[in-house]
């Protein structure tokens, strides 16, 4: 394992915020996401942290009197698998990057970190924006402020001048792209992000090797922003662990990605929000980018590379890309209603689960998180309404619990 980040070695005598692990049975319809499980009278009981007992209400005997009848539906805390919390979701993002000093920055974190738990959102995978990130990750670890679990990447990595350039960690050369990933790594970095193309693919064959091989020998998996075929085949072929966006693919570069176990994770809420024009407009998106954000949303061949790579069996997980202009840290029912028109879920529950114990798979964490199975992390939810029937009912969030900690 990498040398832990500086901070890791401050001896804190108290937690600012230092919340009790409840003690509490809560019933209501239980989504397992453990396949397609549905209990529709059911009880998760927390203690310690961690799921004690799940199962039918039929089963709690005496201790039906001490249960919480939410009146809704309890399932796994929700993660983004990409997110940007330095990003407030309404102004431009590289005046945002190249524009805000460092402290508005860690308040924008800190305020997306409410919102996020307030939807719902236990963990979340922050893919850059400046360094920001380090702090957010130390100031929840430390208890210096409440928010979820973050795994982040510091500084996403780019080659000089390369996409999105004015808040990533801009590199030449193979010696320099290993240096840029060691940065990352001494700052706490949980995984690597790197921008492998925007028009056109960026990065010589030398760096890619080398920022990839960076990345896993000091045991850290490498993510790269890949949007059309040419791209997504090249970071697959020399070894990234995951796709971010995704977009144009070949048959070919399908069965690479099903060979590798390599999976994507989506982000349609930026063309699904922009694509409102009452709603867009509140956000001075222009009426060009709104008209292309309603011709990209109308179109389903512009998505089938996706759709055939689902369909084949590519694992597709959950992100918003949150941060975004319209997409705020709580827009969660867009993008996964999106995902089910397209087919690249098939129903709510498998769009569900795609931020449940699909995201977990995606960042080795199911061993922990994603399911609400006996043994794991209480990372619990509770919903008004039934998801399944309508997705919408996602949003309305009435209580969060991270490791049985009562957040909202």
């Amino acid at each position: 394992m990498p040398e832990p980040p500086a901070w890791r070695y401050q001896k804190i005598i108290k937690p600012m915020f230092d919340l009790p692990a409840e003690h509490v049975i809560l019933r209501g319809r239980v989504l397992t996401c453990v396949g397609d499980e549905v209990i529709e009278d059911g009880f998760v009981e927390l203690e310690g942290g961690k799921i004690v007992a799940v199962g039918p209400a039929s089963e709690l005997g005496d201790r039906a009197e001490r249960a919480v009848d939410t009146g809704g539906t309890i399932l796994p805390g929700l993660m983004n698998s990409h997110a940007h919390l330095a990003w407030d979701g309404i102004h431009d993002l590289a005046r945002q990057s190249m524009d805000d000093a460092s402290e508005i920055s860690a308040y924008k974190s800190a305020g997306n970190m409410l919102i996020s738990l307030r939807a719902g959102v236990t963990t979340v995978r922050d893919l850059g924006m400046n360094k920001t990130n380090f702090f957010a990750k130390q100031a929840v670890a430390q208890g210096i402020f409440p928010g979820p679990r973050l795994l982040i990447c510091g500084e996403a990595i780019i080659q000089t001048g390369g996409h999105t350039y004015w808040c990533c960690r801009e590199a030449s050369g193979a010696d320099e792209m290993r240096r840029a990933v060691r940065e990352q790594v001494r700052g706490g970095a949980d995984l690597i992000k790197i921008m492998a193309c925007h028009d056109t693919l960026e990065f010589t064959d030398e760096e890619l090797a080398a920022v990839i091989d960076e990345s896993h020998r000091n045991g850290l998996p490498i993510t790269a922003h890949a949007t059309y075929n040419d791209c997504i085949a090249r970071v697959a072929e020399f070894g990234v662990d995951c796709v971010e966006h995704g977009g144009s693919m070949t048959d070919a570069t399908i069965d690479l990605l099903l060979k590798k176990g390599i999976p994507i994770v989506t982000t349609f809420a930026p063309l699904v929000m922009q694509s409102i024009p009452d709603l867009a407009r509140q956000y001075s998106v222009p009426e060009w980018k709104i008209a292309e954000r309603q011709k990209a949303v109308g179109d389903p061949k512009r998505y089938q590379g996706l759709i055939n790579a689902a369909a084949a069996g590519v694992v597709i997980g959950f992100g918003t890309d949150a941060g975004s202009p319209v997409v705020g840290h709580n827009v969660i029912a867009p993008e996964m209603a999106f995902m089910v028109k397209l087919g690249v879920k098939r129903d709510n529950y498998d769009a569900i689960r795609s931020a449940t114990s699909v995201a977990a798979q995606i960042s080795k964490l199911d061993g922990k998180i994603g399911t609400l199975e006996t043994g794991k992390l209480a990372d619990v939810i509770v919903v008004d309404g039934n998801p399944l029937a309508e997705i919408e009912a996602i949003g309305y969030v009435k209580m969060t619990f991270l490791e049985g900690k009562r957040m909202v």
